[in-house]
Protein backbone atom coordinates (compact mmCIF):
# COMPACT_ATOMS: atom_id res chain seq x y z
CA UNK A 1 0.00 0.00 0.00
CA UNK A 2 1.10 3.62 -0.41
CA UNK A 3 0.04 6.99 1.16
CA UNK A 4 -0.11 10.46 -0.70
CA UNK A 5 1.78 13.25 -1.28
CA UNK A 6 0.54 16.40 -2.92
CA UNK A 7 2.44 19.72 -2.36
CA UNK A 8 1.37 23.44 -3.95
CA UNK A 9 -0.45 21.65 -6.30
CA UNK A 10 -2.76 23.48 -8.62
CA UNK A 11 -4.86 22.74 -11.68
CA UNK A 12 -5.85 25.59 -13.95
CA UNK A 13 -7.74 25.46 -16.87
CA UNK A 14 -7.61 26.83 -20.42
CA UNK A 15 -9.88 29.85 -18.84
CA UNK A 16 -7.94 30.74 -16.35
CA UNK A 17 -10.23 28.74 -13.48
CA UNK A 18 -8.11 27.44 -10.80
CA UNK A 19 -10.17 24.25 -10.36
CA UNK A 20 -7.47 23.40 -7.60
CA UNK A 21 -5.07 26.57 -5.91
CA UNK A 22 -2.01 25.53 -4.43
CA UNK A 23 -3.18 23.04 -2.26
CA UNK A 24 -0.81 21.07 -0.11
CA UNK A 25 -2.18 17.77 1.54
CA UNK A 26 -0.89 14.29 3.00
CA UNK A 27 -3.13 11.17 2.91
CA UNK A 28 -1.69 8.23 4.95
CA UNK A 29 -0.75 4.93 4.32
CA UNK A 30 -4.08 2.77 4.74
CA UNK A 31 -5.93 5.51 5.57
CA UNK A 32 -9.43 6.24 4.37
CA UNK A 33 -10.12 9.95 3.34
CA UNK A 34 -12.62 11.73 2.02
CA UNK A 35 -12.74 15.11 0.12
CA UNK A 36 -15.98 17.04 0.66
CA UNK A 37 -17.28 19.67 -0.55
CA UNK A 38 -20.31 21.99 -2.99
CA UNK A 39 -20.45 21.18 -6.40
CA UNK A 40 -17.70 23.09 -7.69
CA UNK A 41 -15.63 23.40 -5.18
CA UNK A 42 -12.61 21.24 -7.07
CA UNK A 43 -12.64 18.06 -5.65
CA UNK A 44 -13.14 16.06 -8.10
CA UNK A 45 -10.68 17.63 -10.09
CA UNK A 46 -8.03 16.91 -7.23
CA UNK A 47 -8.93 13.62 -7.74
CA UNK A 48 -8.02 13.09 -11.08
CA UNK A 49 -5.67 14.99 -10.48
CA UNK A 50 -4.24 12.34 -8.22
CA UNK A 51 -5.35 9.86 -10.93
CA UNK A 52 -3.57 11.64 -13.29
CA UNK A 53 -6.42 12.35 -15.41
CA UNK A 54 -5.82 15.65 -15.36
CA UNK A 55 -2.26 17.61 -15.96
CA UNK A 56 -1.12 19.29 -12.78
CA UNK A 57 -0.49 23.19 -13.87
CA UNK A 58 1.96 23.48 -10.80
CA UNK A 59 3.61 21.56 -7.51
CA UNK A 60 3.70 17.90 -7.15
CA UNK A 61 2.02 14.73 -6.42
CA UNK A 62 3.73 11.42 -4.12
CA UNK A 63 2.45 8.43 -4.34
CA UNK A 64 4.25 5.86 -2.14
CA UNK A 65 7.43 8.28 -2.03
CA UNK A 66 7.58 8.27 -5.77
CA UNK A 67 6.62 12.21 -7.91
CA UNK A 68 4.44 10.97 -10.60
CA UNK A 69 3.44 14.55 -11.36
CA UNK A 70 4.06 13.68 -14.91
CA UNK A 71 4.04 10.33 -14.95
CA UNK A 72 0.48 8.40 -17.14
CA UNK A 73 -2.21 7.35 -15.87
CA UNK A 74 -1.32 3.46 -15.96
CA UNK A 75 1.51 3.84 -14.40
CA UNK A 76 0.64 5.81 -11.41
CA UNK A 77 -0.63 2.24 -9.49
CA UNK A 78 -3.51 4.29 -8.82
CA UNK A 79 -7.10 2.27 -9.40
CA UNK A 80 -10.71 4.49 -9.44
CA UNK A 81 -14.28 4.07 -9.68
CA UNK A 82 -15.93 6.57 -11.42
CA UNK A 83 -19.43 8.23 -10.32
CA UNK A 84 -21.35 6.37 -13.80
CA UNK A 85 -19.33 3.05 -12.61
CA UNK A 86 -18.06 2.59 -16.75
CA UNK A 87 -18.69 -0.47 -17.07
CA UNK A 88 -18.29 -1.91 -20.77
CA UNK A 89 -22.34 -3.21 -21.71
CA UNK A 90 -20.58 -5.56 -23.91
CA UNK A 91 -18.96 -7.00 -21.63
CA UNK A 92 -20.01 -9.56 -18.75
CA UNK A 93 -19.23 -9.43 -14.65
CA UNK A 94 -16.04 -11.31 -15.20
CA UNK A 95 -14.73 -9.60 -18.39
CA UNK A 96 -15.22 -6.27 -16.66
CA UNK A 97 -13.65 -7.42 -13.05
CA UNK A 98 -10.60 -8.94 -14.96
CA UNK A 99 -10.02 -6.06 -18.37
CA UNK A 100 -7.20 -4.21 -16.74
CA UNK A 101 -5.72 -7.14 -16.16
CA UNK A 102 -6.48 -8.11 -20.09
CA UNK A 103 -5.02 -5.12 -21.07
CA UNK A 104 -1.56 -6.06 -18.83
CA UNK A 105 -1.51 -9.63 -20.72
CA UNK A 106 -2.50 -11.20 -17.90
CA UNK A 107 -2.71 -15.00 -18.27
CA UNK A 108 -6.37 -16.48 -18.90
CA UNK A 109 -6.10 -18.95 -16.12
CA UNK A 110 -4.77 -16.19 -14.20
CA UNK A 111 -7.96 -13.44 -14.94
CA UNK A 112 -10.29 -16.28 -14.17
CA UNK A 113 -9.07 -17.12 -10.67
CA UNK A 114 -8.45 -13.26 -10.05
CA UNK A 115 -12.38 -12.77 -11.03
CA UNK A 116 -13.59 -15.61 -9.02
CA UNK A 117 -11.79 -14.11 -5.93
CA UNK A 118 -12.64 -11.32 -6.32
CA UNK A 119 -16.42 -11.92 -7.23
CA UNK A 120 -16.40 -13.87 -3.83
CA UNK A 121 -15.27 -11.37 -1.65
CA UNK A 122 -17.87 -8.62 -3.23
CA UNK A 123 -20.65 -11.24 -3.26
CA UNK A 124 -20.59 -11.44 -6.81
CA UNK A 125 -20.88 -15.03 -7.15
CA UNK A 126 -23.74 -16.37 -9.63
CA UNK A 127 -23.36 -13.18 -11.40
CA UNK A 128 -20.13 -13.51 -13.59
CA UNK A 129 -22.14 -14.13 -16.99
CA UNK A 130 -24.37 -11.37 -16.56
CA UNK A 131 -23.97 -8.66 -18.18
CA UNK A 132 -24.40 -4.74 -16.65
CA UNK A 133 -27.58 -4.17 -17.81
CA UNK A 134 -28.48 -7.27 -16.47
CA UNK A 135 -27.46 -5.43 -12.51
CA UNK A 136 -29.21 -3.49 -9.80
CA UNK A 137 -26.87 -0.85 -9.23
CA UNK A 138 -26.07 -2.12 -5.92
CA UNK A 139 -24.66 -4.69 -7.85
CA UNK A 140 -23.29 -2.19 -10.80
CA UNK A 141 -21.13 -0.64 -8.30
CA UNK A 142 -19.37 -3.92 -6.80
CA UNK A 143 -18.70 -5.02 -10.23
CA UNK A 144 -16.64 -1.49 -10.86
CA UNK A 145 -14.95 -1.96 -7.23
CA UNK A 146 -14.35 -5.42 -8.12
CA UNK A 147 -12.46 -4.38 -11.20
CA UNK A 148 -10.15 -1.39 -9.12
CA UNK A 149 -9.16 -4.26 -6.85
CA UNK A 150 -8.48 -6.74 -9.71
CA UNK A 151 -6.02 -4.32 -10.85
CA UNK A 152 -4.19 -4.35 -7.57
CA UNK A 153 -3.21 -0.52 -7.31
CA UNK A 154 -1.74 0.83 -4.48
CA UNK A 155 -4.42 3.33 -4.02
CA UNK A 156 -7.95 3.23 -4.54
CA UNK A 157 -9.75 6.61 -5.54
CA UNK A 158 -13.43 7.27 -5.60
CA UNK A 159 -15.71 9.52 -7.41
CA UNK A 160 -18.70 10.14 -5.71
CA UNK A 161 -19.01 5.99 -5.53
CA UNK A 162 -22.31 6.19 -3.93
CA UNK A 163 -25.00 8.80 -5.51
CA UNK A 164 -26.41 6.20 -8.14
CA UNK A 165 -27.70 4.36 -5.32
CA UNK A 166 -31.26 4.83 -3.85
CA UNK A 167 -31.15 6.15 -0.13
CA UNK A 168 -31.31 2.36 1.59
CA UNK A 169 -29.40 0.57 -1.02
CA UNK A 170 -26.75 3.84 -0.35
CA UNK A 171 -26.50 3.05 3.90
CA UNK A 172 -26.34 -0.78 2.82
CA UNK A 173 -23.29 0.09 0.65
CA UNK A 174 -21.95 2.28 2.82
CA UNK A 175 -21.55 0.20 5.51
CA UNK A 176 -19.99 -2.70 3.11
CA UNK A 177 -17.30 -0.08 1.67
CA UNK A 178 -16.21 0.73 5.15
CA UNK A 179 -15.73 -2.83 5.76
CA UNK A 180 -14.32 -3.90 2.56
CA UNK A 181 -12.02 -0.84 2.51
CA UNK A 182 -10.84 -2.49 6.28
CA UNK A 183 -10.12 -6.03 5.44
CA UNK A 184 -8.15 -4.50 2.18
CA UNK A 185 -6.29 -1.67 4.15
CA UNK A 186 -6.10 -0.05 1.21
CA UNK A 187 -5.64 3.78 1.08
CA UNK A 188 -8.51 5.44 0.03
CA UNK A 189 -9.53 9.13 -1.29
CA UNK A 190 -13.17 9.27 -2.10
CA UNK A 191 -14.95 12.13 -3.28
CA UNK A 192 -18.59 13.03 -2.19
CA UNK A 193 -21.14 16.25 -1.83
CA UNK A 194 -22.54 14.15 0.97
CA UNK A 195 -21.44 15.54 4.58
CA UNK A 196 -23.42 12.73 6.07
CA UNK A 197 -21.63 9.86 3.34
CA UNK A 198 -18.09 11.44 5.00
CA UNK A 199 -18.50 11.87 8.00
CA UNK A 200 -19.55 7.88 8.56
CA UNK A 201 -16.78 6.48 6.30
CA UNK A 202 -14.05 8.42 6.34
CA UNK A 203 -10.86 8.64 8.76
CA UNK A 204 -10.35 12.22 7.66
CA UNK A 205 -11.95 14.99 5.90
CA UNK A 206 -10.61 17.70 4.05
CA UNK A 207 -13.91 20.12 3.53
CA UNK A 208 -12.77 21.95 0.20
CA UNK A 209 -14.44 25.28 -1.24
CA UNK A 210 -13.01 26.93 -4.28
CA UNK A 211 -10.33 24.98 -4.93
CA UNK A 212 -8.86 25.25 -1.67
CA UNK A 213 -8.56 23.35 1.59
CA UNK A 214 -11.21 25.29 4.02
CA UNK A 215 -10.54 22.41 6.84
CA UNK A 216 -8.84 19.18 7.40
CA UNK A 217 -9.61 17.08 10.72
CA UNK A 218 -11.64 13.41 12.01
CA UNK A 219 -14.97 13.65 11.47
CA UNK A 220 -15.43 14.68 15.06
CA UNK A 221 -13.19 17.29 14.91
CA UNK A 222 -14.71 18.86 11.62
CA UNK A 223 -18.29 18.16 13.19
CA UNK A 224 -17.95 19.86 16.71
CA UNK A 225 -15.34 22.10 15.97
CA UNK A 226 -15.35 23.90 12.31
CA UNK A 227 -12.67 26.06 11.91
CA UNK A 228 -14.95 28.87 9.89
CA UNK A 229 -18.35 29.65 9.24
CA UNK A 230 -18.31 27.84 5.60
CA UNK A 231 -17.74 24.57 7.44
CA UNK A 232 -19.92 25.40 10.03
CA UNK A 233 -22.50 25.96 7.42
CA UNK A 234 -21.61 23.28 5.32
CA UNK A 235 -21.25 20.15 7.92
CA UNK A 236 -24.47 18.78 9.72
CA UNK A 237 -27.80 17.29 8.89
CA UNK A 238 -29.16 20.32 10.71
CA UNK A 239 -27.68 23.55 9.73
CA UNK A 240 -25.50 24.82 12.32
CA UNK A 241 -26.88 28.06 14.27
CA UNK A 242 -24.79 31.16 13.36
CA UNK A 243 -26.66 34.15 14.69
CA UNK A 244 -25.11 37.78 15.48
CA UNK A 245 -23.57 38.09 19.08
CA UNK A 246 -21.71 40.73 21.41
CA UNK A 247 -19.09 39.56 23.85
CA UNK A 248 -20.32 40.67 26.83
CA UNK A 249 -17.24 39.39 29.41
CA UNK A 250 -13.97 38.37 28.26
CA UNK A 251 -12.18 34.61 30.03
CA UNK A 252 -14.74 32.46 30.69
CA UNK A 253 -17.80 34.62 30.54
CA UNK A 254 -21.13 34.96 28.02
CA UNK A 255 -21.84 36.26 25.05
CA UNK A 256 -25.45 38.03 24.40
CA UNK A 257 -27.48 36.74 21.12
CA UNK A 258 -30.73 36.31 19.99
CA UNK A 259 -32.26 38.83 23.17
CA UNK A 260 -30.77 36.44 25.89
CA UNK A 261 -27.07 35.21 26.26
CA UNK A 262 -25.07 31.73 26.51
CA UNK A 263 -22.31 31.02 28.24
CA UNK A 264 -19.10 30.93 26.00
CA UNK A 265 -14.80 30.61 26.46
CA UNK A 266 -14.51 33.70 24.98
CA UNK A 267 -10.30 33.55 25.81
CA UNK A 268 -8.82 36.78 24.25
CA UNK A 269 -11.61 38.21 22.53
CA UNK A 270 -12.44 41.44 24.11
CA UNK A 271 -15.95 42.74 25.74
CA UNK A 272 -17.89 44.42 23.40
CA UNK A 273 -16.47 42.72 20.61
CA UNK A 274 -19.15 41.89 17.74
CA UNK A 275 -19.01 38.34 16.70
CA UNK A 276 -20.99 35.52 15.14
CA UNK A 277 -22.13 32.54 17.66
CA UNK A 278 -21.89 29.07 16.35
CA UNK A 279 -24.16 26.80 18.00
CA UNK A 280 -25.73 23.43 17.01
CA UNK A 281 -29.23 22.51 16.97
CA UNK A 282 -28.15 19.31 18.96
CA UNK A 283 -26.05 21.03 21.06
CA UNK A 284 -29.05 22.96 23.02
CA UNK A 285 -31.14 22.00 25.11
CA UNK A 286 -34.64 22.62 26.59
CA UNK A 287 -35.08 23.02 30.19
CA UNK A 288 -38.32 23.21 31.72
CA UNK A 289 -39.39 26.31 34.00
CA UNK A 290 -36.57 29.20 34.04
CA UNK A 291 -33.19 28.70 34.87
CA UNK A 292 -30.71 32.01 36.49
CA UNK A 293 -27.28 31.51 34.41
CA UNK A 294 -27.26 32.44 30.29
CA UNK A 295 -30.25 31.38 28.37
CA UNK A 296 -32.40 32.00 25.49
CA UNK A 297 -36.23 32.51 25.98
CA UNK A 298 -38.82 31.86 23.16
CA UNK A 299 -41.76 30.56 21.59
CA UNK A 300 -41.64 27.28 19.27
CA UNK A 301 -42.77 28.45 15.67
CA UNK A 302 -42.44 25.40 13.81
CA UNK A 303 -41.40 21.14 14.74
CA UNK A 304 -40.08 18.97 12.24
CA UNK A 305 -40.51 15.50 12.18
CA UNK A 306 -37.05 13.61 11.82
CA UNK A 307 -37.57 10.45 13.22
CA UNK A 308 -36.19 9.85 16.62
CA UNK A 309 -36.08 13.60 17.25
CA UNK A 310 -37.74 16.73 16.25
CA UNK A 311 -36.13 19.83 14.93
CA UNK A 312 -37.86 22.67 16.95
CA UNK A 313 -37.36 26.34 15.52
CA UNK A 314 -37.51 28.58 18.32
CA UNK A 315 -38.24 32.36 18.01
CA UNK A 316 -35.85 34.00 20.39
CA UNK A 317 -36.53 38.15 20.42
CA UNK A 318 -36.92 37.88 16.57
CA UNK A 319 -34.31 35.55 15.87
CA UNK A 320 -35.07 32.11 14.69
CA UNK A 321 -32.97 29.19 16.15
CA UNK A 322 -32.99 25.49 15.40
CA UNK A 323 -33.05 22.84 18.76
CA UNK A 324 -33.12 19.22 18.13
CA UNK A 325 -35.34 17.04 20.95
CA UNK A 326 -36.18 13.78 21.40
CA UNK A 327 -39.30 12.74 19.59
CA UNK A 328 -41.38 12.58 22.57
CA UNK A 329 -40.39 15.97 24.04
CA UNK A 330 -41.62 18.11 20.81
CA UNK A 331 -42.79 20.99 21.88
CA UNK A 332 -46.38 22.46 19.90
CA UNK A 333 -46.11 25.70 18.75
CA UNK A 334 -46.59 28.38 20.77
CA UNK A 335 -45.21 27.35 23.72
CA UNK A 336 -42.60 29.21 25.31
CA UNK A 337 -39.35 27.07 26.37
CA UNK A 338 -35.84 28.45 27.62
CA UNK A 339 -32.70 26.96 25.76
CA UNK A 340 -29.48 26.52 27.54
CA UNK A 341 -26.11 24.77 26.40
CA UNK A 342 -22.72 24.63 28.02
CA UNK A 343 -19.61 26.74 27.05
CA UNK A 344 -17.50 24.44 25.33
CA UNK A 345 -20.30 23.87 22.95
CA UNK A 346 -20.78 27.24 21.93
CA UNK A 347 -18.43 29.05 19.08
CA UNK A 348 -17.36 32.39 18.56
CA UNK A 349 -16.59 33.28 15.11
CA UNK A 350 -15.16 36.61 13.65
CA UNK A 351 -18.21 39.03 12.09
CA UNK A 352 -16.06 40.06 9.32
CA UNK A 353 -13.60 37.19 7.98
CA UNK A 354 -15.99 33.93 9.22
CA UNK A 355 -12.70 32.76 11.34
CA UNK A 356 -12.85 30.59 14.81
CA UNK A 357 -12.73 32.68 17.58
CA UNK A 358 -11.35 31.54 20.83
CA UNK A 359 -10.04 28.29 19.59
CA UNK A 360 -10.14 24.79 22.28
CA UNK A 361 -8.74 21.84 21.01
CA UNK A 362 -11.21 19.60 18.64
CA UNK A 363 -12.34 16.90 21.78
CA UNK A 364 -14.69 18.54 23.54
CA UNK A 365 -16.85 17.42 26.19
CA UNK A 366 -20.26 18.45 26.71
Amino acid sequence: MAGIDIEGLATVYPNGVRAVDGLDLHVADGEFFALLGPSGCGKTTLLRTIAGLEAASEGTVRIDSADVTRVEPGKRGVAMVFQDYALFPHMNVSENITYPLKVRRVAAATRADVASRTAGELSLQGLLERKPAQLSGGQQQRVALARAIASEGKVLLLDEPLSNLDARLRLEARTFLKKLQRDLGITTVFVTHDQAEALALADRIAVMDSGKLRQLGSPREVFARPVNTFVANFIGSTPMNLLPGTVTTSGTGAVSVAGGSLPATTGSVPADAEVTVGIRPEYLTVVSGDVTGPALRGVVVVAENLGTQSLVTVDCDGTLVGVTVPEEAEPTPGTAVVLTAPASRVLLYDRNSGELLARQPATVAS
